[in-house]
């Protein structure tokens, strides 16, 4: 019997857990249980194939195997376990079947076509069994059947074709003589589709492998053909991808006897990181019995003039059975505490979880009480991000900084007014007013300025610009009503119905909104043509200082003295044509700059107003029409009814069944874990 570290007696069942892993592995009481390797054993290893572990290590093994069972790793639990990987007719069902002293299906092209996950005991008495569990079923079969009965489970599985799948399948081995091992044997690597199968086979497989062989938790067990170049093995390509160091890669010389020239030299150079060893062997050969194969295979390395100088340590496979069960047993030893650890947090995480569902209801009263809270808890998230300027529930989603985002669009609007209204350039300067002066010629006072030139001239502009300020509306409503819906739909996010409604309720309140906006602005605009009024002194400043500059530029087209003029605060104008309107030009001037004055007051008042207006319609909004109209909506006539509030949403359904199912996965985890503590408390005292 191989030895066993000793360890001190255990006052805490408890797992030690310090920042060092190596060190809270090598403390721990699991590590008593771990065999020390013994090379000298390991040479002198004979049949028959048996676990060297006595009944302190098989459930360790066990448990993992329930929790692999319980489908622990959905929970993105990582479970240590041995992959069996390897390039087509690389040997590998042949080193499976030696292990396992069965037959596997054998044919040509990919005889695996889903994860086979073998589990094997080391089993007293002479009687084998074995069990195949697959889609919830469990059949049990005979070794002369076996091999038919994982074909039939694999073509429930993946088909009738030559397909693979990702769904597994587990074959228990209880078997005297074998040794305590679980291993999971993935499809093998092929380029290359044959007749049947799929055109991407290759990248199909190699998902599943890659699945397998990432998590750090896994062992690589690579099999390798002594008749290939292990440097362009696909295998090896794909296992360095996830294990640079190969620090957790065991590889598996096979047909050792069919190129034994320059074996030792490939798995003593190790040019492909191979960090847990070698192990050459030689498989099974046609008819042979498994107990005739090994002592073949022992006669080969002790005898042959080549394989006979590799190390004795490294072949044959009772070894690999040794080495294997080691590996997994130590393996198991060093991460149960992790497991332990994340099972708990995952447990934890999800118990929370489900506290934060709401209760089903199962009244009107609590539906009611259900439904005032979401109104409230919605209404003051709106005034936080809508009115206070706060953001804090939505820190990372810019567009819920509504306080911000509303005065960008505020500003843009102004700059659009303005850029708008300057695009009058210098060219045909009064050309326009003196022709409405013209049409506004009346029996009266010669000189006098006609108001309704001025009207006239306000109106066209005023016109102009109007589409910009009912866009604007349209831009500000559309933004408010995602904001509004989107805080409604979060706060009723668990009741399907109330969402309905609620969104239902926002849809129309936020058109009655957008309608009362647009009708307002428009009188706004209406307003605007109607009249010409301002008490801003801003308007008698700006006036003076152009119609200042009246004489001067009246003087100078008369006088013929320049083609162009600069008028300060005006800009550059093109006085060419004005010559011949000489006893119109100081009216026409003046009228201008009455405007000019008077136009920045105007489109001031178009953004104020509009400011102001916004600002009072969201206030009303949330504080006044938000609530009556949800509670209208689904109290009042043809709405949907309190009464549905009592009715879950197919999503929260089944969010409560799936996180039910993890927490009762998890606890039987947690049990699992549990009853391994306690055994290894009882061994360590």
């Amino acid at each position: 019997m191989t030895p066993y570290k000793s360890s001190s007696k255990i006052r805490n069942k408890k797992i030690p857990q310090t920042s060092n892993q190596q060190e809270t592995i090598m403390d721990s009481p699991i590590t008593a249980l771990v065999p020390v390797e013994d090379s000298n054993e390991l040479s002198n290893f004979v049949a028959p194939i048996v676990s060297c572990y006595n009944d302190r290590i098989r459930p360790l093994i066990d448990a993992v195997d329930k929790l692999r069972h319980l489908n622990i790793m959905k929970e993105g639990i990582q479970l240590p376990t041995i992959v069996v990987v390897g390039d087509q007719s690389s040997g590998k069902s042949s080193v499976l079947e030696s292990l396992a002293g069965i037959s596997l299906p054998r044919g040509q092209g990919i005889c695996t076509r889903v994860p086979l996950i073998m589990r094997l005991h080391q089993h007293s008495a002479p009687q084998t069994e074995l069990r195949l569990e697959f889609n919830g079923k469990s059949i049990a079969t005979s070794e002369s059947d076996v091999s038919e009965a994982i074909n039939a489970a694999t073509e429930e599985l993946a088909g009738h074709g030559k397909g693979i799948s990702n769904t597994p399948l587990t074959l228990e081995v209880k078997k005297n003589g074998v040794p305590d091992l679980t291993m999971v044997d993935l499809p093998g690597i092929t380029r290359v589709p044959v007749h049947g199968q799929p055109e991407d086979i290759y990248d199909q497989i190699k998902d599943i492998l890659m699945e397998y062989i990432t998590p750090e938790r896994s062992i690589i067990l690579n099999v390798l053909s002594a008749t290939v170049d292990f440097t362009t093995c696909e295998s090896i390509r794909m296992s360095q991808v996830v294990d640079k160091t190969g620090e957790r890669t065991l590889a598996v010389v096979t047909k050792a006897d069919r190129a034994p020239e320059g074996l030792m030299e490939k798995v003593t150079a190790d040019d492909v990181n191979i960090g847990l060893g070698y192990v050459c062997v030689r498989n099974r050969i046609g008819e042979e019995s498994y107990e005739d194969a090994r002592r073949e295979e022992a006669r080969l390395f002790e005898s042959h003039q080549l394989l006979s100088k590799i190390d004795k340590s490294i072949v044959g496979i009772p070894v690999l059975a040794q080495k294997l069960v080691q590996i997994q047993a130590s393996s198991i030893a060093k991460n149960l505490p992790d497991i332990v650890r994340s099972i708990n947090e995952r447990l934890s995480e999800n118990l929370s979880e489900l506290s934060k569902l709401p209760k089903n209801l199962t009244s009107f009263a609590e539906a009611l009480t259900a439904l005032m809270r979401i109104i409230s808890s919605a209404k003051e998230t709106l005034k936080n991000i809508l009115i206070r300027g706060e953001f804090e529930e939505y820190k990372d989603d810019k567009n819920m900084h509504c306080t911000a985002r509303l005065v960008e669009m505020l500003n843009n609007y102004s700059k659009e007014l303005n850029q708008f209204s300057t695009k009058d350039s210098g060219e045909n300067f009064l050309i326009e007013e003196i022709k409405i002066l013209e049409e506004s010629k009346a029996i009266g006072l010669p000189n006098f300025l006609p108001r309704t030139a001025f009207l006239v001239i306000l109106q066209r502009k005023v016109k102009a610009v109007s589409s910009l300020p009912i866009g604007f509306v349209e831009t500000i409503w559309n933004y408010l009503e995602n904001i509004v819906t989107a805080v409604l739909m979060e706060h009723a996010s668990n009741y399907h119905q109330l969402q309905l409604a609620t969104k239902r309720a926002g849809h129309v309140l936020l058109a009655k909104m957008r309608k009362r906006s647009m009708e307002r602005m428009m009188e706004f605009v209406e307003m605007e043509k109607l009249t010409d009024y301002t008490c801003n002194p801003e308007y008698g400043t700006e006036w003076n200082k152009l119609i200042s500059q009246q004489e001067s530029f009246v003087k100078q087209v008369n006088e013929n003295l320049a083609q162009k003029i600069t008028i300060v605060g005006y800009g550059e104008v093109e006085v060419g044509g004005l010559r011949q309107y000489e006893y119109l030009l100081p009216q026409a001037y003046d009228l201008r700059m009455r405007m000019t004055a008077y136009w920045k007051i105007v489109l001031k008042r178009l953004v104020d107003c509009m400011a102001l207006h916004l600002e009072y319609s969201i206030d009303k909004l949330i504080n006044e029409e938000l609530e009556p109209e949800i509670v209208n909506e689904i109290l009042g006539p043809g709405g949907v009814g309190i009464e549905k509030m009592l009715e879950e949403s197919p999503s929260l359904v089944l969010k409560r069944d799936k996180l039910n199912r993890s927490v009762g996965r998890l606890r039987e985890a947690k049990e699992v874990v549990g009853n391994i503590l306690d055994r290894i408390a009882t061994f360590g005292g």
